[in-house]
């Protein structure tokens, strides 16, 4: 029973990793980098300059000319907040002091304009806006590549993704099954064995980050719930946009709420910022809000808010209001949603590394690229497993046209992904900045050489283009840091004399991923090059008769 049960799970985490394999691949290779998508597109946008962190010297006297800043050019505003200098956990920038206000709404409107402005913290004066970076895609386009796909409508685009995730779950679950060894397989590895090193190759890496892989496949489906299951919501609320509007405000109804007008408070803030900062530590208040908030009535609120707060801390609460007037504590706002919302905000925490700092989004990357390794050995070892069985049938593995496909398509995906990813930072470099619609055209970039390598990959014999592949990545992803040091001022020389660690950190991931091409180059070079094969065979042919002839 136990060895029909393996069987049956082995089929099964067999065809479920091939049909969905290509998809997850993209799926990894675009989200992984996900975890720096701020820093990816602060570095696609050079024009922005390194500025020295300003510090609040007289924080109380800070205040005051913030206030009066936001009585000048807001008045009788639906919320003030004042932004104190602080570097953002979910931003991952150093955010400036300065102010932003939200006016009250025109008739028939749900909300007002909103503005915001950088100011001196000692004079209070207006700090000009800067240079305009250049328009770009940056890395929050390449993330939501990974859930979104692209050049498709986004319900088809989430729902594909969504099906291709329910698929991996299955997979890990009924591979964790089905090798019954997979612990010990764990520790084994035999190099130079064909099949038996893709086995061993896929093991190791799925067993590495197994915890990963189960929590980031988990977590994407739980937090899409109600997009991949709609029909709790269709049969209470109705299936049309206009009925699910009631749905909306029992979940968000801090979004629904209707504006008061707000005056300038009557309590120095200095003292409810020093009562925050008892309860969170010093330097954690990261903005200053005035309205009327939820729960408070006709009450006017002071409302101060963690820099580094998450849904993962249970422990310590995320805003603390305090009276305007009086400065006397208010209670918390009520939460919405229960515990299913509380539940779906950790599951995206989670999913999306929104509680960790930059050493915890490391971990994320390099459990995200261990993702894309797991994913890519098992498409191989499948072609492995096909070609060795032809071969062993009597069957010319070439005249099969399946098992050319996917040979093929594992290398323009495995090679030639990684390689389309490189030439989207290039063309953020090497496009025109005057260009019209330059975003997607950085992104048909990417694209579009992905599809050359699909055609390179059809042209050429496979053991050519698996490695000549891997040598154009390895060229592409070196060329980048070149690339920048020629058409811009934030290379590497100046970036790590500025102490500029995002910056630097960029151009040295890319040197990174070009040695990591470079490795597997040079190992597909060894594993598949045929002359070396037969110099191989020709060698112990030789070897033989000598063995032979000292034997007898």
């Amino acid at each position: 029973m136990f060895s029909s049960l393996r069987q049956c799970t082995s089929w099964l985490h067999t065809w479920t990793g091939l049909i969905v394999g290509w998809v997850l691949f993209f799926v990894f290779v675009t989200g992984t980098p996900g975890y720096f998508q701020i820093e990816i597109t602060r570095w696609m946008q050079p024009e922005l300059p390194m500025v020295p962190a300003r510090v609040l010297e007289n924080r109380a006297a800070s205040f005051e000319l913030a206030l009066d800043r936001l009585q000048k050019v807001a008045p009788g505003a639906a919320a003030w907040r004042i932004n104190l200098p602080h570097e953002s956990l979910q931003s991952r920038t150093w955010q400036e002091f300065g102010i932003g206000w939200d006016e009250m709404p025109p008739d028939g409107h749900d909300r007002g304009p909103s503005g915001s402005e950088k100011l001196d913290p000692a004079t209070g004066q207006v700090l000009p806006s800067g240079i305009e970076p250049r328009a770009t895609a940056g890395g929050r386009t390449l993330y939501q590549m990974h859930y979104l796909l692209h050049y498709m409508d986004f319900d088809w685009g989430i729902r594909i993704v969504g099906v291709c995730t329910m698929l991996m779950l299955m997979a890990i679950v009924t591979g964790v099954i089905t090798h019954k060894k997979i612990f010990k397989d764990f520790f084994t590895f035999r190099p130079g064995k064909g099949q038996r090193s893709w086995l061993d190759a896929h093991n190791a890496v799925s067993v590495m980050a197994l915890p990963f892989f189960l929590m980031i496949t988990y977590s994407g489906l739980v937090f899409f719930l109600f997009t991949y299951m709609p029909a709790g919501i269709n049969a209470i609320y109705g299936s049309d946009q206009q009925s699910r509007k009631p749905y909306f405000a029992e979940i968000f109804p801090e979004f629904n709420r209707k504006p008061v007008a707000i005056s300038r408070p009557g309590t120095p803030l200095l003292p409810l910022v020093a009562q925050a900062e008892a309860v969170w530590g010093p330097g954690q208040v990261r903005t200053i809000g005035v309205m009327h908030n939820q729960g408070a009535g006709e009450v006017q609120a002071v409302t101060l808010t963690r820099v580094n707060g998450s849904a993962l801390d249970f422990q310590r609460p995320q805003t603390l209001r305090f009276d305007a007037r009086s400065g006397a504590p208010l209670a918390p706002e009520p939460k919405t949603g229960g515990a299913a919302r509380t539940t779906q905000t950790v599951m995206l925490n989670l999913h999306e590394g929104l509680f960790v700092g930059a050493w915890g989004r490391w971990v994320y990357f390099f459990a995200g690229l261990l993702g894309c390794a797991m994913i890519g050995t098992g498409m191989v070892l499948w072609t492995v497993k096909r070609r060795r069985h032809h071969l062993g049938s009597g069957l010319e593995a070439t005249e099969q046209f399946g098992v050319r496909l996917v040979e093929t398509l594992n290398v323009a995906t495995i090679a030639g992904l990684p390689m389309a990813v490189a030439a989207y930072f290039l063309a953020n470099r090497l496009l025109p900045l005057d260009i019209t619609d330059r975003p997607a055209w950085e992104v048909h970039t990417l694209f579009a050489v992905w599809l050359g390598a699909l055609f390179y990959a059809l042209a050429r014999p496979l053991h050519r283009a698996w490695i000549e592949l891997f040598r154009a990545g390895c060229a592409a992803y070196a060329l980048v840091p070149v690339i920048n040091a020629l058409t811009t001022d934030k290379h590497l020389l100046n970036t790590l004399r500025a102490g500029d660690w995002v910056l630097a950190g960029f151009d040295l991931t890319m040197w990174g991923m070009a040695a990591l091409l470079a490795l597997m180059a040079v190992k597909v070079k060894r594993r598949l090059d045929p002359s070396r094969a037969a110099r191989k065979a020709a060698g112990a042919a030789a070897a033989r008769p000598v063995t032979e002839g000292s034997v007898a």
